[in-house]
């Protein structure tokens, strides 16, 4: 498709240049060139590109450029009009400093091997900077046991414990079970009955189903992904792109 509108574009432009005749305006036809007319110019057009062959990648980089630089526009919008569901929903868990100066968000699956891989420098800045909240996306895509999962720390934070169990979590290394799953939920010291039973309300599902549909708008695909300030980073980063992130989004306003 990209390829069509560079050649539909490249044949204007040769039509505006090249030395064509001009079109019939008897009464016998009225509708443009003649057929004669056509040949020539589909002649001149095709000796044209033959000649420079490099205007057809330099007309496909202007478009890839401009459509870039729209969905890169459109996903900016998208940020501005969801901050608040993103940085400001009640049922989100937030590590870190509730009234920090700027908020990350991250997208997780807890079976995702890069989640795993950015935790530690996660915390560590969060903890070591003092002004960040970290909110907490539950974002279980990996299969039935991230939902699992995820359905078991969003019960846990009604425990008070959200963030000792997510960690935790995390920090596993191998594939989750429902035994392995309740056997580190008794090791932070939730009460096992009363998370199985807030497991099963329906507001727990509610709140993941808000992270599926923000994934959606924002078009993010995988995990971890992350919103910082005005920023959305796909992907896993070091402590230093983190860093260097949140001090942007602190000079800019949060």
């Amino acid at each position: 498709m990209i390829f069509r509108s560079a050649l539909i574009g490249l044949v204007a432009t040769a039509l505006m240049v090249l030395p064509v005749a001009a079109p019939v305006a008897d009464d016998d036809n009225k509708r443009g060139f003649s057929d004669l007319q056509k040949e020539e110019i589909e002649a001149l057009v095709r000796d044209y590109i033959l000649q420079h062959p490099e205007v057809i990648m330099e007309s496909l980089a202007i478009m890839q450029a401009r459509e870039q630089a729209e969905k890169d526009e459109a996903l900016q919008q998208a940020l501005i009009a969801h901050r608040p569901a993103l940085e400001a929903d009640p049922g989100d868990p937030v590590i870190g400093n509730p009234d920090g100066d700027v908020t990350i968000v991250e997208f997780f699956d807890y079976q995702c091997g890069y989640c795993k891989s950015v935790l530690g420098p996660l915390m560590d800045l969060v903890t070591a900077d003092g002004n960040i909240r970290l909110v907490l996306k539950e974002f279980p895509i990996l299969g039935p046991e991230s939902e699992i999962a995820a359905a078991a720390s969003l019960a846990a934070h009604r425990q008070g414990l959200y963030e000792p169990f997510h960690v935790a979590l995390l920090g596993l290394r191998g594939r989750l079970s429902q035994d392995v799953i309740w056997q580190v939920a008794r090791e932070v010291g939730l009460d096992i009955a009363r998370l199985q039973k807030d497991m099963t309300d329906p507001a727990i599902q509610a709140q993941i189903q808000k992270s599926y549909r923000l994934a959606q708008v924002l078009n993010i695909q995988g995990t971890p992904a992350f919103t910082i300030g005005a920023e959305l980073v796909p992907g896993a980063i070091g402590r230093e792109q983190m860093a260097a992130l949140v001090a942007q989004a602190r000079a800019n306003g949060g």
